[in-house]
């Protein structure tokens, strides 16, 4: 069965922009299944477009503002 756009539900959603990237946390149900925490990240390209990216490591900076914003989405599963 592919993947049904329609079927995934977003009860929690919040980014955080840094320099030229940004990190979205987000609390996901596909098919009323189980809900289940996505973290991603997004680039900026040349033309100013935000491009989906491997999320990789996490600088200090990135990790100390993303605490807060994962501990808010635990408490919404």
């Amino acid at each position: 069965m592919p993947y049904d756009a329609s079927l995934d539900v977003v009860s929690f959603k919040e980014a955080k922009e840094f320099d030229d990237t940004r990190i979205t946390v987000g609390i996901f149900s596909y098919n009323n299944g189980e809900k289940k925490l996505q973290i991603s990240r997004e680039n900026l390209n040349q033309e100013n477009e935000w491009r989906f990216a491997k999320l990789g490591r996490l600088n200090k900076n990135e990790a100390k503002e993303i605490i807060p914003i994962l501990i808010k989405a635990a408490e919404n599963m």
